[in-house]
């Protein structure tokens, strides 16, 4: 049975632009925000549109990191993804191995800061990420979304395998 979506101590909130987030709000109908839990879970596991997956094959590149208009076009699609969610409050970013060659071994997308970057072996990953290098690295996945609780390890059919850690 997958780990609860949110930390202990937060719920799905809909915020006024009716997109679901995470708070840490105290809500006496505990049923509304399971089901609202239960609506972010399905929404997360739909298989992943042609435009993301191609969007995410471009972080390889190695151009956007010197581009910051073309990184901000990727967490666009990212966020076009998912539109009914706030999803830079529950997602941390996008882990895929690195194909530029030794010595790098992944490269990560920070959907908060905007930031692309490369990395190489034995090197950190910074904000949670790192959680993810080991399933980027043994492969079978195109890349791997990270969220507060959770990886979702995404296919290249654009299907999606949840992973706790």
């Amino acid at each position: 049975m997958p780990r609860p979506l949110l930390n202990s101590g937060e719920q799905l909130k809909i915020s006024q632009n009716n997109k679901l987030s995470t708070t840490a709000v105290h809500n006496s109908n505990t049923q509304n925000t399971e089901i609202d839990k239960m609506k972010l879970s399905r929404l997360l596991r739909q298989p992943r549109s042609r435009e993301y997956m191609e969007s995410m094959h471009k972080l390889d590149a190695g151009g956007h990191v010197h581009n910051q208009k073309q990184t901000e076009q990727i967490i666009q699609i990212i966020q076009n993804e998912f539109p009914t969610v706030e999803i830079k409050s529950i997602l941390l970013g996008i882990v895929s191995i690195c194909y530029l060659g030794k010595p790098y071994e992944v490269h990560t997308l920070d959907t908060i800061g905007g930031i692309v970057e490369h990395y190489k072996a034995g090197q950190t990953l910074p904000g949670g990420l790192e959680k993810a290098r080991s399933i980027a690295i043994r492969g079978g996945y195109d890349f791997i979304e990270v969220y507060i609780d959770c990886c979702r390890a995404v296919s290249s059919s654009g299907a999606i395998s949840v992973i706790s850690v």
